[in-house]
């Protein structure tokens, strides 16, 4: 029996999104013949090169053929004015994005080889503050990065034509998300499967599966879902297999599955896929692969359609596998040399996410905290703890190097326990294992200046943590388990050590006034100021229905707006709150601020410059955060 697996599109462009990879090495563990292709960067790469344009040019030029140039939106009006720079240019971009042609760079960083479109606005009002901003960001010398930045939003301008001009739900590293995201009803994925007309996307997503069922023969295709923003694609993926080889079983799982379809009744669903399987993969797969070899007679968490209706089928004996027999992930069939190395802001914390091959590895299952309030700990993602343990981590980083030839790796941990860091850190040391690692931590007390120097020592490059609300009272409320001036302590060793540090943020959380967010600003202007971190990223709050405050709404002073006759997506939910602050508002100044934070522009300026509306004024000392850390 053989697998195919596949990432559909789209997922970040740098490095493979690591379900795939890490299924693949289970199931050849496991005795099975496996493939796997990322369809994220096939079809990416599809439409990135001479033909490709061509095929988009021909196909925006007839969409736009009755209007004139005056009323064109600017990102057709650019593509269209400049196609033969475009046609001229992107074969060789891409071959220097994916680090084939380092030569190309000085070419590039004369800013007259790339066509400049919309995108490149941003920059040229920064340059206006700051005349110097691409030298203060690059230096005299750094040539690669700077070319890299400026190719990436040359690639922007062209998937802003797609989105406008043949694509509406394209999106670079997510398609069609707000359709998928917890949407109680199928009806907008459905219809956006029975178009008339297949998408621009659709078409390149069709001609991939049939080249991938020709060269692969596969007996069971399993594709994971990662985010809502993959939803759409999948499907695309699922009904092009049952139209290449109808006989062949589609498998759907993932992230999003495991969030968001834990209440799925819709049948029509299964019009495309035979089986969806909720939370880790590894049992409820090859479970399932013993069941249509006959040899299981039960599934494992998984959704069957019966009679017209949909069915959860699972076993109570079975359990799912300890983190230390899962296996290495493989990423063999994936195309590693061909991954694009992107820059796609200025801040040297921020672009890790896009830049860099990074080998995905994870020290434990779960969260060994699992307290947070707006956190789904209800699900077993977060709520089953398993640490596989510094020796078989060790072992797994060995495998990796020597499969990939790379020794970047992130750690994917939702919060990756600080002992078993500092075990690890120990080993690598004493090994002489050369590598460069980042990932996601809870910033606690553990990492004291001592040890935040053996994690760099080891290869720690960069870490990231949640802040949060940046307010004592809300962080208590959530069961962060830490404070603002703890984090300030915290952040600054690790940038001591030469770490990069950065913070999630978040705002809107229940009963957060204009006062406490306005303060939340002026903390994180402190700690952005004194180097305590690099970088950030506000999100909105969103309650959902797994964790405890959609669990407990009454606890948090909220009262839930249920949603009634859930068929498909379920995880947000809308909630009213008891106070009452305008978040919209607030949201849009928290993200202006942040933005020239991280291009080191705008420390001068009091919080309440960046919103719209007059505000409050902050009622936090200036001084507060050197305070903390002296």
């Amino acid at each position: 029996m053989k697998v195919l697996l596949i990432t559909p599109p789209m997922t970040q462009l740098n490095t493979p999104y690591p379900a795939t990879a890490y299924l693949s090495g289970f199931l050849k563990q496991q005795g099975y013949q496996v493939a796997q292709r990322d369809l994220a960067i096939e079809v990416l790469l599809s439409i990135l090169s001479r033909e490709g344009l061509e095929q988009l040019f021909s196909q925006i030029e007839t969409n736009y053929a009755a209007v004139d140039d005056e009323d064109l939106p600017d990102s057709i009006y650019n593509f269209l004015a400049n196609y033969q720079e475009y046609y001229h240019c992107i074969d060789a971009t891409i071959r220097f994005l994916q680090g084939k042609d380092s030569s190309l760079a000085l070419r590039i960083a004369t800013r007259r080889f790339l066509p400049e479109g919309p995108q490149f606005d941003a920059l040229e009002q920064m340059q206006a503050l700051h005349s110097d901003v691409l030298a203060q960001a690059f230096g005299v010398l750094g040539v690669q990065d700077k070319a890299k930045y400026l190719a990436t939003l040359f690639i922007n301008d062209i998937a802003s034509a797609i989105k406008e001009g043949v694509d509406p739900y394209f999106e670079i590293s997510r398609y069609a998300e707000r359709i998928a995201a917890s949407n109680p009803r199928f009806d907008d994925l459905y219809a956006a499967l029975h178009s008339p007309e297949p998408s621009y996307t659709e078409t390149i997503v069709g001609q991939l599966i049939k080249q991938y069922i020709a060269e692969e023969s596969p007996d069971v295709i399993g594709i994971s879902v990662p985010f809502p923003g993959n939803m759409l694609g999948a499907l695309h993926a699922a009904k092009y297999c049952k139209t290449y080889a109808p006989d062949c079983k589609v498998i759907l799982g993932g992230g999003f599955v495991n969030t968001e379809l834990r209440r799925l009744k819709e049948p029509r669903l299964f019009e495309y896929i035979d089986f969806v399987c909720l939370d880790d993969g590894e049992r409820p797969l090859i479970t399932l692969l013993e069941y249509l070899q006959g040899k299981q007679h039960q599934l494992f968490r998984t959704y069957i359609l019966q009679a017209g209706k949909v069915v959860f089928n699972t076993d109570a004996k079975l359990h799912d596998i300890p983190q230390k027999d899962v296996g290495t992930p493989c990423y063999t069939g994936l195309p590693i040399d061909k991954y694009l190395s992107l820059c796609e802001m200025l801040n040297p914390m921020h672009r890790i996410w896009s830049d860099g091959r990074w080998n995905k590895i994870t020290i434990a299952h779960g969260c060994y905290w699992a307290k947070c309030s707006f956190c789904d700990i209800s699900l077993d993602y977060i709520g089953h703890y398993d640490d596989a343990g510094a020796d078989i981590t060790v072992q797994r980083i060995k495998s990796l190097i020597a499969e990939t030839g790379q020794t970047g790796f992130h750690f994917v941990d939702e919060a990756a326990p600080p002992k078993a860091l500092f075990a690890l850190a120990k080993k690598l040391i004493e090994q002489d294992i050369v590598i460069s690692w980042w990932g996601n931590i809870r910033f606690e007390k553990t990492f004291t200046a001592e040890k935040c120097q053996l994690l760099a020592e080891s290869g720690c490059i960069a870490v990231s943590g949640g802040l949060e609300v940046a307010s004592d009272r809300l962080l208590a409320l959530m069961k962060k388990g830490v404070s603002v001036a703890q984090v300030a302590k915290i952040t600054k060793a690790f940038t001591d050590s030469g770490i990069l540090v950065h913070a999630y943020l978040m705002y809107g959380f229940p009963s957060q006034t204009e006062q406490e967010t306005v303060d939340a600003l002026e903390y994180v202007r402190q700690l952005m100021h004194n180097d305590c971190i690099h970088s950030a990223y506000w999100h909105r709050f969103a309650a959902t229905v797994h964790s405890p405050v959609g669990l407990n709404p009454e606890d948090y002073g909220i009262q839930l707006i249920a949603n009634e006759n859930v068929l498909f997506a379920e995880n947000d939910v809308n909630y009213i709150d008891s106070v009452q602050t305008d978040h919209d508002m607030l949201g849009l100044g928290l993200k202006k601020a942040l933005y020239n934070y991280m291009h080191h522009m705008g420390f001068e300026y009091p919080a309440s410059f960046w919103f719209d509306q007059t505000v409050v004024e902050t009622r936090i000392a200036e001084d507060y955060i050197v305070k903390c850390l002296y």
